[in-house]
């Protein structure tokens, strides 16, 4: 068992204007329901029951109250409705745009299909309302901005009060900086091999919306074992941007999980 008594519980960073305050790291749920077609550099073995309690139980010790998930992630939301503890004490970023089903992605950004999208995840996560929701890029940034209706549908979802806060996870600086300009929240790449999001980052700041980042991690490729430049390296990179409010990290292995969140606040205590 991993021992946990000696870590201090990570800060929390609000998100930009809005009124909700998460922990530097949150966690990614994508290997809690989906095993196909990812990434990482070694296989992975998709946990029991058990185990994500084990892991969510983790989490809160560790004080990370900030949890990443999406509909193109297998059944990760169904297990987040069923086995999360104490709901109403995390933060949950969902998306809209992108299905997984039988081995394979399928893009939809309508307005009927953002919708439905929102029902279901509320549904499944056993939620009233969602705190953080991205339009899942299919890497055509700007055509989504300019002519489907995703958007503007969660726009009215806020509006509704059926969500909290909306953005884009993006794939293009040009799609980032329009996010920034016109939404609550982006999500960015930032890494030791990709930095095409640091204008993005940057803007953000100077418009005080939030920002939280993706593959800081190089998903796993950043470790040394798998001939990156290694983990703390990497934090210090993404941390090392002021306008960046969390960093996502995908683990199932709560002695990376511990690791990680030590590697994190000593970085933050330095800068």
């Amino acid at each position: 068992m991993v021992k946990l008594d000696n870590i201090q519980p990570l800060p929390q960073r609000r998100l930009g204007s809005t009124d909700l305050s998460l922990s530097v790291l949150g966690l990614g749920t994508v290997k809690l329901g989906r095993d196909q077609q990812v990434k990482y550099p070694t296989g992975f073995k998709i946990p029991g029951d058990k185990e994500v309690k084990n892991l969510f139980a983790a989490c809160q010790d560790l004080g990370i109250n900030f949890i990443d998930t999406a509909p193109a992630y297998g059944v990760s939301e169904q297990r987040l409705g069923q086995l999360l503890p104490n709901k109403n004490d995390w933060l949950i970023m969902t998306k809209v745009g992108e299905s997984f089903e039988n081995g394979q992605s399928s893009f939809d950004f309508s307005a009927e299909a953002t919708r439905n999208s929102i029902e279901r995840s509320l549904k499944r996560l056993k939620r009233n309302h969602l705190d953080m929701v991205l339009v899942h890029s299919d890497g055509n940034d700007m055509h989504i901005i300019n002519n489907e209706a995703a958007l503007s549908e969660l726009e009215q979802l806020k509006q509704q009060g059926l969500i909290r806060s909306y953005g884009m996870s993006t794939k293009t600086t040009e799609g980032g900086l329009w996010v920034v300009e016109h939404c609550d929240v982006v999500m960015a790449t930032c890494n030791l091999s990709d930095d095409h999001d640091l204008p993005v980052i940057a803007r953000a700041k100077e418009l005080n919306k939030g920002v939280v980042v993706k593959k800081g991690l190089q998903s796993g490729h950043a470790d040394k074992s798998a001939g990156g430049s290694g983990i703390e390296a990497a934090f210090k990179h993404v941390f090392s941007q002021p306008g960046v409010t969390s960093m996502i990290v995908g683990t199932i292995n709560l002695q990376h999980l511990s690791d990680n969140v030590r590697i994190v606040n000593d970085v933050i205590a330095a800068s």
